[in-house]
């Protein structure tokens, strides 16, 4: 709710219009923990919203990204993902499931500490992505390698 009384503030500010497509694709988006797609947060905002089509979704989710209200998020995906966390953070994704979390590496984030610029890019801001297998999608291939184990080498019989 804190989050949602600072984005009307800051649309008010940048004199961005405070419509009820943009207030239910924020609230979409912030209700989301596993950074949703275009589709998803058009299928939530639907729901109460159900004559917004998925061209003024991605429109009002690029403009969020333009003015620093959302993050997209895109490797390994077939289509953009977004973020409603702009706070400087990281992400770790699923190779497997595809699922996206959020890491905060404080130590990480001291390698650039202090620096304006890489070479001959004014640095903007940093954010890694590491790609991982997430806990769940390590048990399965732990059982998928079982059962294998277990067809190549059957016990004997008694």
């Amino acid at each position: 709710m804190r989050r949602l009384g600072e984005f009307v503030a800051r649309c008010r500010e940048r004199g961005i219009a405070v419509t009820p497509q943009r207030l239910a694709v924020i609230r979409a988006l912030l209700a989301s923990e596993n950074h949703p797609s275009t589709d998803e947060i058009c299928a939530a905002v639907r729901r109460r919203h159900p004559h917004v089509s998925l061209a003024t979704v991605h429109r009002i989710l690029e403009q969020f990204c333009e003015v620093g209200e959302a993050r997209k998020v895109t490797l390994l995906h077939d289509v953009a993902r977004y973020d409603g966390n702009v706070e400087p953070h990281h992400h770790v994704l699923c190779v497997r499931c595809r699922r996206v979390h959020d890491i905060e590496m404080p130590e990480v984030d001291k390698l650039l500490e202090g620096k304006t610029n890489l070479g001959q890019f004014a640095l903007l801001r940093c954010s890694l992505e590491i790609e991982a297998l997430c806990e769940r999608c390590q048990l399965a291939e732990k059982r998928m390698h079982a059962q294998r184990s277990h067809h190549i080498n059957p016990r004997p019989a008694e």
